[in-house]
């Protein structure tokens, strides 16, 4: 698996976690979507990914030359 597509794995899965703790915990949980999509807007346009940067450390994506992300 690629960097980029596991950092995009990852997103979604926090995505989808996020609403469910929304909807079944607290409604303030609402900012953690907010901050999940805020950190991939700013990702697109600045290449830094903290999450990237994280499983890069860990050996995922480490075959991937031409993953765009933590570049």
């Amino acid at each position: 698996m690629t960097l980029d597509r596991a950092v995009q794995a990852f997103a979604g899965v926090m995505v989808v976690v996020s609403v469910l703790l929304t909807q079944f915990v607290h409604p303030n949980f609402f900012w953690l979507t907010a901050f999940i999509g805020f950190n991939l807007f700013q990702s697109a346009f600045t290449g830094f990914c903290p999450a990237g940067m994280a499983m890069r450390k860990l050996g995922i994506g480490r075959n991937a030359n031409d993953a765009s992300c933590c570049r």
